[in-house]
């Protein structure tokens, strides 16, 4: 595997962490009938730039400290932080991947997203790229000695079967459309790879092409299977459906590319970088589609070069 193409611990995190984890959940929040000048002191004495404006339980608008500096620079009177809010808010879904925080701070160049839950629609929370970034270390101390303890036990497990062939099949069904355990499958391989002990560099690159490929067969298809096949030198997932099947595969592979419908990306899903993320993950990955009949996506990891790599 390339070095430049490494996965590393911070990107598993952030594929296995949700936004909720790491958001802040007792947030500071304005009416819209909160006077303009009494946000200057919420903003100063709490050292916010920004806060969520609630009626009731409702989030109605986000006030930033941008909002702020334009009303005093035009100089006009006191107004209710209504009248400078910015109504058309942005927000996250606290059950989201972190991942989808990461991408929406990159493209839309935001200080803060409001987090809301997916089935009431109340706040729940906000989060800053300051708190992405103090929830992944934290995660990051907790795993470190968990991580050490399970090192190389594979080896050992497959040197004390005698055979001329060993291998160990898993299998996970996954039911399309159903966003809400979208992947738990993939957690499920992972933890299973963790105990046979796999290095971590190997179940990090299996876990995030498998919550690729998971959330493709969820937004795609009407449900398929993940089979995985682990061999002492390789690990095997096979993902099929046979769903709609894919017109164009070499557009497909494009990263971007999507024709995942608007209410999937409101969703925060289907961004369109699935198929690209697996590839980078993946030795080898090899994607065969028939449209009306369904899709076969191979995906190889060596688990010789992962434990190299980690140990490197």
């Amino acid at each position: 595997m390339p070095e430049d193409s490494k996965i590393g611990k911070i990107q598993e995190l952030v594929y296995e962490i949700c936004v909720g984890d790491v958001m802040k959940g007792n947030v500071i929040t304005v009416t819209p009938q909160t006077p303009m000048s009494e946000l200057r002191n919420i903003l100063r004495e709490k050292r916010v730039s920004g806060t969520p404006v609630r009626d009731k339980d409702k989030l109605v608008g986000i006030i930033s400290l941008d909002d702020f500096i334009r009303w005093l620079a035009e100089h006009e009177p006191d107004c209710p932080v209504g009248e400078k809010m910015t109504r058309d808010v942005r927000t996250l879904y606290a059950d989201e991947p972190l991942i989808h925080a990461v991408n929406r701070f990159g493209q839309l160049g935001f200080g803060r997203f409001a987090v809301i839950d997916r089935q009431s629609r109340r706040l729940r929370g906000i989060i800053t790229k300051g708190d992405i970034v103090e929830g992944l270390l934290k995660k990051l101390e907790i795993d470190y000695d968990e991580e050490e303890t399970r090192r190389r036990r594979i080896r050992h497990f497959f040197e004390d079967i005698l055979a001329d062939r060993t291998a160990l099949f898993f299998q996970y069904d996954v039911a399309g459309h159903d966003f809400k355990r979208g992947g738990e499958n993939a957690s499920r391989l992972k933890r299973t790879l963790q105990r046979l002990g796999l290095a971590p560099q190997v179940v990090r690159r299996v876990a995030i092409a498998t919550y690729e490929a998971e959330m493709n067969l969820i937004i795609y298809t009407d449900g398929g299977k993940i089979r995985v096949r682990v061999e002492p030198h390789e690990i095997l997932v096979r993902v099929e459906d046979s769903g709609p099947g894919i017109p164009d595969v070499e557009k497909a592979l494009q990263p971007g590319y999507s024709t995942a419908p608007e209410w999937v990306r409101e969703l925060g899903f289907g961004a369109g970088m699935g198929l690209s993320n697996i590839n980078k993950c993946a030795d080898k990955m090899d994607l065969r589609s028939t449209v009306g009949r369904g899709t076969q996506l191979n995906i190889r990891i060596s688990i010789e070069d992962g434990a190299e790599n980690e140990n490197s």
